[in-house]
């Protein structure tokens, strides 16, 4: 029976890269998305079989059922990449918008247990199972008006190393890359659409790619099995912290 890597956040950015990538290694996927049009095209897309599942993670009751429709063919689930996330706005907390914070908290903490929880009886019957969250580098340090985008990647660090202590008994592999500065949709959704401000953001320096990610996740996974790549960060050459970034085109 193939591998099968369970994707959420699949329809674009690291997420769609990781998906093309595993396919490419032979696993099969389960792509999750928000989007319906984009994961069609993803399943054309792709070299080996897809099981496309279309809910949103903030939604607990459309995780569980998503969840529960994986047919039996594609329920040898062996890799679940916790991918899908967000940053909304860029304030100060006293003029910061609280649905910009409840869009965070909502996606990148309880999407991202709904769906472990939801995965983790699967692992625990199989005994094995890796999971790879994607966190940041806003999950080691806090910058200027990023409050609370960096709590809930500290959230997804903190979830991270809880997960892989309580998952020790059943031989669960849990691990985190966490990248700095990689081009993706993450400005045009941090900034509402403003295309100029987003496209600044990866001006003057060759900014990571999606499958620059995507690679490290594949040798994270494809290591032998008493190897654990626990905490990775990663981050542009030209990139030091998350404020310091050297300007070189």
């Amino acid at each position: 029976m193939k591998k099968t890597a369970f994707i959420t956040g699949a329809t674009s950015g690291i997420g769609r890269a990781t998906a093309i990538l595993l396919s490419q290694k032979g696993y099969q996927i389960i792509a999750c998305g928000r989007r319906d049009e984009r994961l069609k095209q993803l399943e054309e897309e792709l070299k080996t079989p897809v099981f496309p599942l279309l809910f949103d993670v903030r939604n607990r009751e459309a995780v569980t059922d998503a969840v529960a429709s994986i047919p039996k063919a594609f329920r040898n689930i062996e890799v679940l990449v916790n991918n899908a996330g967000n940053a909304h706005g860029l304030d100060p907390i006293q003029s910061g918008n609280p649905d910009d914070w409840d869009a965070m908290i909502d996606i990148n903490v309880k999407g991202l247990l709904y769906v472990t929880r939801a995965i983790l009886p699967i692992f625990i019957e199989n005994k094995k199972g890796h999971i790879i969250n994607i966190g940041s580098t806003a999950g080691k340090e806090v910058y200027p008006k990023g409050n609370v985008y960096c709590a809930s990647k500290h959230a997804v660090d903190a979830i991270n190393q809880g997960l892989r202590i309580d998952l020790n008994e059943h031989g669960i592999r849990v691990g985190a890359i966490n990248p700095g500065l990689v081009e993706t949709e993450f400005s045009d959704v941090r900034f509402k659409g403003d295309r100029d401000k987003a496209v600044k953001v990866y001006q003057g320096y060759q900014p990571l790619k999606p499958e620059d990610i995507a690679e490290i996740i594949y040798f994270a996974i494809s290591r032998p099995p008493h190897v654990n790549i626990a905490d990775l960060v990663v981050m542009p050459t030209a990139q030091a912290s998350s404020t310091i970034v050297r300007k070189e085109l």
